[in-house]
């Protein structure tokens, strides 16, 4: 019995669709952290571009809910973000 409890509510969780990209998280992030520092916090990027020594990632979707960042020597040096709640 306790199984299936467990179960639903895993289920119930994934449904809700628990994203860690969200305007409280977002605040949570600092200059100077490291892209595995800002991961841990939104979670891994959903694609990252390198140019001239800068990597630019987005989490999201650039259509729609995403963050950007840029980092210069594993250093996030901008920040910026639409559609979070």
């Amino acid at each position: 019995m306790k199984v299936k409890i467990a179960l639903c509510l895993l289920t119930a969780l994934v449904l809700t669709g628990c994203s860690k990209l969200n305007k409280e998280n977002y605040d949570q992030l600092k200059m100077g952290m490291s892209q595995d520092e800002v991961s841990s916090v939104i979670g891994a990027a959903d694609n990252c571009s390198k140019t001239m020594g800068a990597v630019s990632c987005v989490w999201g979707n650039e259509e729609a809910k995403h963050v950007k960042i840029v980092f210069m020597g594993d250093k996030a040096v901008t920040f910026s973000y639409d559609g979070l709640e």
